[in-house]
This record gives C-alpha cells, structure tokens and sequence, in this order.
C-alpha cells in the first residue's frame, strides 16, 4: 500500500522521540532541522511518485532486498543519521509508517524550539503583510513562534479561520452569520418584534 498521511499514534511518536534524541546529539539545532527537512522531501517524493511510495511500505519487498535498495538510491543523497533511521524502520518493517513518524517528529522538533504549526484559511489569497500582521499577532497571543501556512477557502465569504493542532478558531463572515442568525431564533426575533410593535403603536 502507498505511503499516505496519518495522525501520529503511540509507536510514531516512540520512533520519533528517539530520532529527535540521536539528532540532538549528532548535531544539535542543525541535525535536527536537516532530518527533519529530509524526511518531509522523502515524503513528497513518495506522494509525487507512486512507485517509490509502494517501495517503502509494501510488506511483499524483503528487507534485505529493500535495505541494499535504500543504500543505494539514498547513500550521499541524504545524512547518515537519516538513511540509518530508515534502514532501523525497513528492518523492523515500520517504513509503511514512515508518514506518521514524520508527523511525530516536526511536533516535537517545533516544541523543541517554541513553535508552533498554525494553518490560516481565508476567502482569498493574502499578502505577505496580511500574513506577518497575523504571525506577529499569533506570536504575542501564543507565546510562540508561529510557523503559518495560507490556505485559500472559496466556500469562505470573509473572515479567517485558524487551524492549531487540533484546534480551529472559526473567525469567518459565514460563521459570525450563522451566530447572529442562532442568536435571533433564540429569542432575539420576539425582542425584534416586540420593538416594532412599540414603534407602531
């Protein structure tokens, strides 16, 4: 089966836990940024091209078979600390949860150094001013530095919406509409009403 995205489980975040260990002290802030890097273009490779994809997780590739492989498309292309950690996973037969354990891993590598992953969803596209007057008020709101990702949502009318961990901060048109209309069914149209009546009389 193709390598796909998945939510970090227990095992992801074990394996992930120790990569961010052996980076740490293989290099510090620099080893751990070039793994993580690395890994994520690994992942992009595997989702551009299907076949690479199928080559990691397939159960059917031996091991043995799938280690030499490994060495030898990846040797000189990515860090020792990498293509070891893969050669770890390949034996184990964990590649098929490759994915995962990426996950696991830039969660922990941005606790590491205070940030924070936040996707950003807007109507329309946003300029880089629009967007660093955002980063600079997550920044003081969260107390971390915010890694953002801009989003276009067409079905959005106005506003944004703010997507952190598993948190979302609705702050769209459609939404603050949907409230006001909530509100009014639930006794604001009487209140209405009741001022019209006063007026007309």
């Amino acid at each position: 089966m193709p390598l796909t995205h998945t939510e970090p489980d227990a095992l992801a975040r074990t394996y992930a836990a120790s990569l961010l260990d052996l980076a740490r002290a293989s290099g510090g802030q620099g080893a751990i940024e070039e793994t993580l890097a690395e890994l994520n273009e690994l992942l992009e490779i595997a989702r551009a091209e299907p076949a690479f994809g199928e080559f990691l997780a397939s159960r059917i590739v031996p091991a043995d078979a799938r280690a030499a492989s490994l060495q030898r498309i990846l040797g000189g292309r990515v860090s020792d600390l990498t293509l070891r950690f893969l050669q770890v996973l390949n034996a184990k037969q964990r590649l098929d949860h490759l994915a995962a354990i990426a996950a696991a891993f830039d969660e922990k590598v941005q606790a590491e150094f205070g940030r924070i992953e936040v996707d950003v969803y807007t109507a329309a596209p946003i300029s880089e001013d629009e967007l660093g007057a955002i980063r600079d008020r997550l920044h003081k709101v969260l107390g971390k530095e915010p890694i953002v990702h801009p989003y276009t949502d067409r079905e959005m009318i106005g506003g944004l919406k703010l997507q952190i961990g598993d948190q979302l901060i609705d702050a769209s048109v459609a939404t603050r509409l949907r409230r006001l209309r909530d509100r009014l069914n639930e006794g604001g149209m009487a209140t209405v009403r009741a001022r019209a009546e006063r007026m007309m009389e």
